[in-house]
């Protein structure tokens, strides 16, 4: 069953428990809104910290480049 909320007079949108708890979202959280087609797809912006680590052991070499495309 599709969880569903209302847009209210000041253009606000509560996001209903269910979503919030299931998606671990918090107060304060900072998102972004990415228009798709006729809908809007709500992603979290991650945060500094969250990131930390995420490329550890990359190498800068091997890559592949926009100059091997046609």
């Amino acid at each position: 069953m599709a969880k569903t909320a209302t847009l209210s007079a000041s253009f606000r949108i509560a996001i209903p428990k269910a979503i919030r708890e299931a998606r671990r979202w918090e107060a304060g959280q900072t998102f972004a809104f990415i228009s798709k087609g006729t809908g809007v797809l709500l992603v979290p912006i991650p945060t500094r910290e969250s990131l930390k680590g995420l490329a550890r052991g990359a190498s800068a070499t091997g890559f592949r480049d926009r100059a091997d495309r046609f």
